[in-house]
Order: C-alpha cells, then structure tokens, then sequence
C-alpha cells in the first residue's frame, strides 16, 4: 500500500495530460478481463457485450431506467395471446457496409443464434420460439417472431447483445474469422484490433440515431481500450489521465479510493467523479437441497439460524466500504420491479432467533451439530471467514473450503457441493430471471437451480407468472414467490450488488444501468478542462 500510495502522488504531480491524438476526442478504458470476441452471437461476457454495444444495435434497447424502447425497430405490437411479435424496421438504418438493414436480416441473424453448427451460447434466449416458423420477414420493413408458448418477459430479452443485426455477407465472407473483423450497425465502426493489447473503434458518421435537439450521434470520434491485466496499474493509469473511465473497484485500491463509508476520500473528491447505481447482481451462499446423507443443512430450522446469524450490515461495512446494499430482503435484486423494500420476508442480524433455532433442530448452542463446509473461492475468502467468525459466536462450526472457480462451478453444476457460494447477474431485467433459479424443472446440471430446490406451490406461482402480461399482477406473483423462497431458505442472500464508475471531470454523457450498460453515444470530452 506504501507503495502504492508514493506512486499515486508521483503521477498526481505528472499525470493532467490528457493525450489526444489530432485534436480528437477519444474516449479511453481499460478491460483487464480481455475481449474474446465481437461477434455478438457470442457476447456472454461483460467485456464482449461492452465492445458489441458499440458495434451493433438490435430491435429495441433499454433505457437508464431499464424500460424498453425503440431502436432499429420503431415500433411493435404483441397479439393478445402473447404468442406473436410484429416489429416495423426503420428504414434510415445501414450496416457499416453501407447496405440498408432490412427484415430478412433478423431472419438472418436470429437464425444464426439457433444454429448448432454456431453454437451460439445465446441460444437459450429463443427457447419458446415456434420451432417451424420462428421468425418472418413479411415485407423488406416488418419483421415477425412466433412463439409456442407466451412468455412475459420475452420483450425485454431482445435487448440482450446477442440479439444484434448482423450482415448475412459479410458474416459468411469472414466464417469464424468475423470475430475479428465485425460489422454492425452501431455508432462506432470496426478500425484496428490488436488482441491483447488495444482495440480502435472510430465514429460510424452515418449512424441513424440523434439527440433530442437533432444532432447526430455519437459526440466521440473514437473509441480506444487497452487490456492491461493488473488492476492496481489500471487504477494508476486512470489516475494519471490516461484512461478516461474506470469500472467498479479491486481489492488493491478500494482503501485508497474509499473511505469506509463508501464516499471518495477528500484528496480525489474533486479530481475524480464516480456514479452508482444499484447492479442486478445477487451475490449469495446456496444450500444443496436433496442428497442421502443426513446433512443437518437439510433441516430449514439451521439453514434460517445461519440466515440470521452474521450480521450483513457490518460485513458491508468493513469488508466491501459499503458497496453494495446488506441482502436482508428477499433473492431479487434492487433496481428490479419484483425488489419489495417493504417486504416483511429476508433475515435481519438476530442471534437470539438463530439460538433458538439451533436449539429447536436439536442442536442447543450448536451442541452435537458436526461441522460445515463451506465452498468458495479464493476472492470471496474474506466474507467466508466473516461469516464462519460470526456464526461461531452462536455454536454453528464452519469450515471454509477454497476453491478454483471451475473447480467450484463443477461441483455445484453437479450437486457435489452441499454449501456454496454463487452470485446471479441478471440477463434481462425482470424479476422471473432470478426466481428461475428455484424452478424444479431447471435444477443442475440442465438448468440454473443449484441448490435442487422443490416446491410444488412455488412452480405453480411460477408458471403463473411466466404467461401473465399483466406488470402489477406479475409483481404480486414475484414477491410470493421471492417470500416462500425466503421462508424455505435455500440461500443465503449477502448483498446486493452496487454498480460504481468513474471518471474525470471533463467526461459528461456517460450512461449506463441496473444492468452495467456502457453507453458512449452521447459522451463529450471538454477539452476545455485539460491542462
């Protein structure tokens, strides 16, 4: 940290030189996770979705607030029996070829995403699609999507990268090799890539959306990301000015950054400028609910005292600088519509009610119970040892069992893990995508419930929800759902995720939301403020 710290100051001294190349502005970040592909039938990581998002455009987007609105559709209507989607294409949008995007490119496209030979991990997304006449092209402006059974939230899901209209020529010119050489509609155009070491976009100037006022977007001239692996040399690059834009913290620095309140310590208050916003991402310990053995944990009386039992609001505290929000409610996140701040379900901190519990199971003062294993990875150890300190406090006996995430991931996917770790980043912003997680149908390996929970009245809630297009009477469903999730206790919810970013003054425009969305379309760069 000493050192750390001596650097900073040095760069402080030379670091306000902002560089510039040609008087242009060039927006600057950082992806220390790597960009694997642009290929957005591929975009399953943060890093490939923020470099498709730049690249590519679909039917619909979503707002700050996450709503849907219009993209390169202009507009769409649903049947009454949810089962078909008719959307009219704007007809002012072109590939970065110069060809005008047309109907049959969805068809295209979609298509490809459902292709075994791509093996898009996208094609989930297209699960209820009608499998013998999914997706039409009635005329060159309206495009047509069938499903076999209505689905809610299908709307919202469009919005993902992987739904991205990509040109049937160059696709096929490229084969495998359009990875590396994408070709979209979005407002920024492929210019030079070196893997590992940088990648160049620069303004697409016949891009089709426009700011409120008419001008044309996007305000940048380009676009420019490094990769440099170690955190601790990103936070100092960004420090000097020499990227424009941080995402999130690193264990290394957050103590530099932070005060343990989770406000900018004074020294950066006015050099640096950071946003937060709730992130869909529920960060939670997961419980195996079958299995032979006789497994204390198979007991809800033990798993609800290790739900009260530690105390999150502390943890938040002293371990994360109050990043993120103490997971007292239910699974679903805040930031979605099915997050009940008023709800009476969730554990607070209650050491008497977990007591009384263990007592109850059998196990008074945790006498006779035999001790816990937990499973992590080395970068949650620190809330592992937190947890284990404080349920020792009231009898419980934990041990902590570190991990390489594959190795963990195959062992929860195959139900060899009987108390884990696990995190849930939403897909699309709806509240059915975390409740998915305790549907009987989708237990591991074939789907996302890994903990095998059952409950007969929950799938019935559940499949209820799914076809309901109704928002309040869906909200209601989620929130009984999220509420016996609770009471069975099949998880332990930690936190809920906090999404920060950062940035120097001069940057204005920047927006994002609840699901991280790295929007650069109206960002300016005041060089004005550069010295």
């Amino acid at each position: 940290m000493k050192r750390l710290i001596a650097l900073i100051c040095l760069f402080v001294l030379v670091g306000c030189n902002h560089h510039r190349h040609d008087d242009k502005a060039i927006f600057r970040y950082n992806e220390s996770a790597g960009i694997a592909t642009l290929d957005p039938a591929f975009a399953k990581d943060q890093s490939i979705i923020w470099g498709c998002r730049q690249l590519y455009n679909g039917l619909i987007q979503l707002d700050t607030n996450l709503d849907v609105e219009p993209c390169i559709a202009k507009s769409w209507s649903i049947t009454p029996d949810g089962l078909t989607y008719s959307f009219v294409l704007r007809d002012d949008v072109r590939f970065h070829n110069g060809r005008q995007v047309k109907a049959s490119d969805f068809v295209y496209s979609f298509n490809r995403i459902l292709d075994p030979s791509v093996a898009s991990p996208g094609a989930w997304i297209f699960a209820d699609v009608d499998s013998t006449n999914a997706f039409s092209a009635p005329d060159d402006s309206t495009f047509v999507i069938r499903l076999q059974r209505p689905f809610a939230p299908f709307l919202s899901m469009l919005g993902m990268a992987y739904c991205s209209v990509v040109p049937r020529e160059v696709v096929e010119q490229y084969g495998k090799e359009f990875r590396s050489h994408p070709c979209g509609t979005g407002p920024f155009r492929f210019q030079y890539w070196k893997e590992g070491v940088k990648l160049v976009l620069r303004r697409n100037d016949d891009y089709f959306e426009r700011d409120s006022l008419g001008n044309a977007l996007p305000y940048l001239d380009a676009v420019a990301v490094t990769f440099i692996v170690d955190r601790q040399t990103v936070f100092l690059e960004f420090i000097k000015g020499n990227l424009d834009f941080m995402n999130s913290l690193d264990a290394s620095y957050k103590d530099e950054i932070l005060t343990l309140t989770g406000d900018l310590k004074p020294k950066y208050a006015n050099r640096i400028r950071m946003e937060s916003t709730p992130y869909l991402n529920t960060e939670y310990l997961g419980f195996r609910m079958d299995g032979d053995n006789d497994s204390p944990l198979h007991d809800r009386r033990i798993r609800q005292a290790i739900n009260c039992g530690f105390d999150r609001r502390k943890m938040m505290r002293y371990l994360r600088n109050n990043v993120g929000f103490p997971g007292v409610k239910g699974f679903v996140p805040m930031g979605l519509s099915g997050f009940d701040t008023n709800s009476h379900y969730g554990y607070e901190y209650n050491p008497e009610r977990a007591r009384r519990l263990l007592a109850e199971a059998g196990f008074p003062q945790g006498k006779g119970m035999p001790k816990l294993k937990l499973s992590t990875t080395a970068n949650y150890l620190d809330l592992c040892k937190y947890l284990q300190q404080q349920l020792g406090l009231i009898g419980i006996d934990v041990q902590v069992d570190v991990n390489p995430p594959a190795a963990l991931r195959e062992q929860i996917a195959q139900g060899r893990s009987e108390w884990f770790r696990g995190s849930w980043v939403a897909d699309y912003p709806d509240a059915e995508n975390y409740l998915a997680l305790f549907h009987t149908p989708n237990r591991a390996p074939a789907g996302p419930n890994y903990t095998h929970f059952s409950s007969p009245a929950y799938d019935r809630l559940y499949r209820q929800a799914r076809i309901d297009s109704d928002p309040d009477r869906r909200r209601s469903l989620y929130r009984q759902m999220d509420s016996l999730v609770m009471d069975e206790a099949p998880v332990i919810v930690l936190y809920y995720d906090q999404i920060l970013h950062f940035t120097h003054p001069y940057v204005t425009g920047l927006r994002s939301n609840a699901m991280n969305t790295l929007d650069l379309r109206y960002v300016r760069l005041d060089k004005s403020s550069q010295r």
